[in-house]
């Protein structure tokens, strides 16, 4: 007789920079910043699951908007995606077919082989050795000793995903959140903190996926230039930020032609790249409403033209967001619905008991500053020119969106809309 179980997700997303140098596991191994990563090339698995990794990037996006209009959004979406694919792994087939299709997988294009040997090999290129550039991303499933996990599911789920076992008494409901909320604080390097509370003593397993990037911009900020400026949160709003200043110096920027906004790309030293797109002064909708994968493809193909590698000054506040999910109310709006039901299915995973997933949660934070990292886009009319010196500026001290890609594998790391940067 199957018993009930249920089955907890956590996922924490962290892009950091620091005021520092980089940590890093593999000091003294570098590589040329865009150079391609092995099995990264044309065809290769990881850049094939990008595809639907950028559709499920959006659809969430493009859902957070609609509930929460008007505050700031941050998120992993390769955080979600990797947890959520793995969990397929251990899903009867309707279940597994509504997690994948809601991850924003075509199956008619993309076989579910090939979307968790793309999940192995993006995971494996996001690993490999750079001094400059730290990426840690991983899984770690803690279950309850007597659970007895099929062999197939805990195989595939260290094959591919990289996922780590470890066990928890989860009669000791506090002890339990503290030894996750300890995992994942050492992970992050201390920066996501009291993931997890209140466990019920239910909980049979939990998952927690963890993204932590750090990385130096290829073109850093002067600190000394850092100034207060306003900042025009909205018609009636202004905030005053610490306001990054640099250049005049040249960056990959245009002003697009179709769409009301400017689009700016900075680099990473490292094995990553940012967009920041500023819309036009009160065209933030306009500019959500054609975001599409289509759209970023455009602009990231384009600022790669040499001709849009201009001078320019830049304003870029320095500040810290971040966001927090109850996936289990999210997810069913994406088409995810049965693992939060008694219609869930994961036999794969167990034959023990019937599980269900009770709660997931994800938490992803931001940090920008003179010396670390960042993704920018801004929008056309945000050219302001100096009377004084006559040198183009692009200020963003209104809301705008930031997106950082990892370059090899083009998949979106972290996603999000700085809409108040006061406000954490």
């Amino acid at each position: 007789m199957h018993l009930a179980g249920c089955l907890l997700l956590l996922l924490a997303g962290l892009l950091a920079l620091s005021q520092g140098r980089l940590h890093s596991e593999h000091q003294g191994h570098s590589h040329h910043p865009h150079q391609e990563a092995p099995g990264t090339g044309k065809g290769s698995l990881s850049l094939r699951i990008s595809p639907g990794n950028t559709v499920f990037a959006l659809h969430f996006y493009h859902l957070m908007v609609s509930q929460t209009p008007g505050s700031n959004i941050f998120f992993s979406p390769l955080s979600i995606s990797a947890a959520y694919a793995m969990l397929s792994l251990g899903a009867g087939s309707l279940s597994r077919t509504q997690i994948l299709e809601g991850l924003g997988f075509n199956l008619t294009e993309v076989s579910e082989p090939d979307i968790h040997q793309g999940f192995q090999n993006l995971l494996h290129t996001l690993r490999l050795p750079d001094d400059r550039l730290e990426i840690h991303m991983g899984n770690a499933l803690f279950l309850s000793p007597e659970v007895l996990l099929l062999p197939r599911f805990l195989n595939d789920s260290e094959r591919f995903y990289e996922s780590k076992l470890l066990h928890a008494n989860f009669k000791d409901p506090a002890g339990t959140a503290q030894l996750i909320n300890n995992h994942v604080k050492e992970e992050t390097r201390g920066k996501i903190v009291d993931l997890v509370s209140g466990l019920s003593a239910d909980t049979a397993m939990v998952l927690v996926n963890y993204i932590y990037f750090k990385a130096l911009w290829e073109k850093p900020f002067n600190p000394s230039m850092t100034i207060p400026q306003d900042f025009y949160v909205d018609e009636v709003t202004t905030v005053k930020v610490a306001m990054m200043m640099q250049g005049p110096q040249h960056h990959w920027y245009l002003h697009d032609r179709h769409f009301p906004c400017t689009v700016l790309r900075m680099d990473y030293k490292g094995d990553a790249t940012a967009l920041f797109i500023l819309p036009n002064r009160g065209k933030m909708d306009e500019v959500e409403e054609v975001l599409t994968p289509e759209v970023l493809t455009r602009w990231r193909n384009l600022l790669q033209n040499r001709y849009f590698y201009n001078k320019v000054k830049l304003y870029i506040p320095k500040f810290t967001i971040s966001g927090s999910y109850e996936l289990d109310q999210i997810l069913p709006k994406l088409g995810i619905i049965d693992l939060f039901s008694q219609r869930a299915d994961f036999s794969g995973i167990t034959e023990q008991l019937n599980l269900q997933v009770s709660k997931s949660f994800h938490k992803a934070i931001l940090e920008v500053d003179e010396v670390g990292t960042q993704a920018s886009a801004a929008t056309g009319s945000f050219f302001t020119f100096l009377s004084r010196d006559n040198q183009q500026a692009l200020r963003f001290n209104r809301p705008f969106l930031v997106a950082i890609f990892s370059t090899s594998t083009q998949s979106i790391l972290f996603l999000g809309k700085v809409v108040n940067p006061k406000k954490p």
